[in-house]
């Protein structure tokens, strides 16, 4: 099959690309590598079954030429940072919305009908059902991050229906690991390879999160494709426990042999506008089709700290 991955060279999709280049598929990974690397990728260069375009979804003619002859697209490039949106209001609204219309116009185009979406937790807001099922509802987001990607399951599900296209679209919790390039675990190792004796902590440290490997991610997108066959699929992918924020700073700690660092926290129950202090996402659907992740959250956070320590 014919793969596009848009944010291709990205943290989740170059591993996405990896594992579809292993299955023996043909990939072509689309990404303006403001948040990915070149390098990412590079071990596919002068396979003739890999391109990288380096191309903006912000440019339509650039997205439709690119989606020309693709069977699949798998859809991740976005604003990888919530906490952005406070600073530049209109970059949700620009790299999520907009940039998922002006996809899905070039796929309408070309008649490209099968789309798999990386959406986000951060779409059920503050759930009150925990653990949070696909059903949940209503969905009231409190980031602009979340309602970016809300707005693109609503947009992916009209052109599903109105132009007889097909969707797979997965909400993510924490997702950590190799090639990881933002989140709470890149900010504690660089912090603390600044001053390996301080450490500011975001909030009170008691923000609850589901951590899960990129690896378990990537297999999770690949396996809902092959697993559900409804017009709109949706599935939940995270870890059945969680971890809080203090947890992670101890195991950050731990793994870089650090003792005696001193925690400062910056108070109140969130780390920034627009952070869910608790979520903790239900995964029965998933379960249900075969997929489970590999790791608690606990062990995937030691072992995707230990990768970016080997890789940053």
């Amino acid at each position: 099959m014919k793969y596009l991955v848009t944010g291709g060279a990205g943290f989740i999709g170059s591993n996405l690309v990896d594992a579809l280049m292993e299955e023996g598929h043909e990939v072509i990974a689309f990404d303006n590598l403001s948040s990915g690397e070149e390098s990412y990728v590079a071990h596919h260069m002068g396979n003739d079954r890999f391109k990288l375009i380096k191309g903006d979804l912000m440019d339509p003619p650039s997205i439709e030429e690119a989606t020309k002859g693709i069977e699949f697209v798998f859809h991740l490039a976005a604003n990888p940072d919530v906490r952005h949106g406070i600073e530049r209001t209109r970059i949700d609204l620009e790299q999520g919305t907009i940039a998922t219309h002006n996809l899905l116009e070039a796929m309408r185009k070309n008649g490209v009908k099968k789309i798999g979406f990386s959406s986000s937790s951060t779409v059920y807001g503050e759930a009150t059902e925990l653990p949070t099922p696909e059903t949940y509802g209503p969905m009231l987001p409190i980031s602009l991050y979340g309602a970016s990607k809300l707005a693109c399951e609503g947009m992916i599900s009209s052109y599903c229906h109105s132009f007889n296209m097909q969707a797979w679209m997965y909400r993510f919790a924490n997702v950590i690991g190799h090639r990881g390039t933002h989140g709470v675990l890149v900010d504690f190792i660089e912090k603390l390879r600044n001053d390996p004796t301080n450490m500011e902590i975001l909030g009170d440290g008691k923000q609850k999160k589901s951590y899960f490997l990129v690896q378990d991610c990537v297999a999770g997108l690949i396996m809902g494709t092959k697993k559900s066959n409804e017009q709109v699929n949706m599935f939940n992918l995270a870890c059945e426990e969680w971890t809080d924020v203090t947890e992670v700073a101890d195991i950050v700690t731990q793994e870089m042999n650090l003792e005696n660092v001193e925690y400062h926290y910056t108070g109140g129950t969130r780390g920034w506008v627009g952070d869910i202090p608790r979520t903790w996402l239900s995964i029965d659907k998933a379960r249900a089709m075969g997929w489970g992740p590999s790791h608690s959250s606990e062990e995937a956070v030691r072992l995707a700290v230990r990768d970016l320590l080997k890789s940053r």
